[in-house]
């Protein structure tokens, strides 16, 4: 069991830092430069499509961890997108992507779509190329579809509670607010999701933001020892997501970052540093929560928004995690750097 969750939690790592990487790293850029280059809205367009593909490549992703035959993994591939709820269809008859799905949801329906495969096995024999799609659809895709409506309402579940929060002063719901993203994005869920559903904005935004900095900063520092300075990277230009696999298997590697996140969140509610729902769930990558920070602040581009913004998305994770890492591995002794070990193979 702890095997299979563990090819399971890769292949899902994999998939979302894959469709979610090329928005990530060019969305907010091409923001910027569409009113002069007008034809670079057609770029944007298709980093936004691919991202809505993060289903079918945590479907493919999966099954290629788990080493299955290529009609198996196309399958998987199909259930994950069936039961992830990124495909809707309108009134007017139309199928429309409708972002990136519940993440959640779509992982349960690629590892039923796993166990769907592994058990027919090669029983259908030449029968598997026309059979096996068609089965992952209407088992394993159809009950992660008839899941959805459940894996939603968890989802929300979360959002009322972070919505809660916001409720508290602005310094120690920054604190905790920064700590449950940080948390939640080394999760099966969606940051972005939990977000977008509880229209998290203003200083909670800014603060939820930070959070997920913390986590990437921290996690491409304590990684890279372990890992390639690319992999390292990816952590921040990516998504701290690709560590998932590790920190569920042990949860106290984050424990520097946790803390990170707090201080930052802390700050936050002080600096008044603001969000939006998508910066809240993206952090570093592609410089969207720096920069809707600095497009929100009064005044805009100041030499004092400026410095606030060196300070608290690019000085201040660093300085905290490095002496934070460095407590918890040398004298503590919790914390080594093979435990960042990723596996890309």
């Amino acid at each position: 069991m702890k095997e299979f969750i563990s090819k399971l939690l890769n292949g899902i790592s994999i998939g979302i830092v894959v469709a979610l990487i090329p928005n990530a790293l060019l969305g907010e850029i091409l923001k910027l430069l569409i009113p002069y280059f007008p034809a670079l809205q057609h770029v944007f367009d298709i980093t936004v499509f691919v991202m809505s593909l993060l289903p079918l490549l945590i479907g493919v992703m999966v099954g290629i961890t788990f080493k299955l035959t290529p009609i198996q993994t196309a399958s998987v591939g199909i259930a994950a997108m069936v039961g992830s709820g990124a495909v809707q269809k309108t009134a007017d008859g139309l199928f429309a992507l409708n972002g990136i799905g519940i993440v959640l949801n779509t992982g349960i329906t690629a590892a039923l779509a796993v166990l769907f495969v592994q058990l027919l096995g090669d029983k259908l024999k030449a029968y598997s190329i026309l059979v096996m799609p068609t089965l992952s659809i209407l088992v394993p895709g159809m009950i992660g579809y008839m899941m959805l409506p459940y894996m939603k309402h968890s989802t929300g579940i979360i959002g009322v509670a972070v919505s809660n929060v916001t409720q508290l002063q602005p310094v120690l719901m920054g604190a905790i607010i920064a700590v449950i993203f940080c948390i939640i994005i080394l999760l099966p869920v969606s940051t972005v999701g939990v977000a977008t559903v509880i229209m998290l904005s203003g200083v909670g935004a800014g603060a939820a933001n930070l959070g997920i900095v913390a986590a990437g900063v921290g996690l491409a520092i304590a990684s890279y020892k372990a890992n390639s300075l690319g992999t390292a990277l990816a952590h921040v230009l990516g998504s701290p997501k690709i560590q998932m696999k590790n920190f569920l298997m042990k949860p106290k590697i984050a424990i520097p970052m946790v803390i990170t996140a707090a201080i930052l969140g802390g700050l936050a509610g002080v600096l008044n540093i603001q969000g939006t729902p998508y910066s809240a769930g993206f952090g570093l990558s592609g410089l969207v929560g720096p920069l809707n920070y600095i497009n929100l602040a009064e005044g805009g581009w100041t030499q004092k928004n400026i410095s606030i913004m060196l300070s608290t998305f690019l000085i201040l994770p660093i300085v905290l995690n490095l002496g934070l890492i460095y407590i918890f591995s040398r004298n503590l002794k919790l914390i080594k750097a093979t435990d960042y070990k990723l596996d890309f193979e």
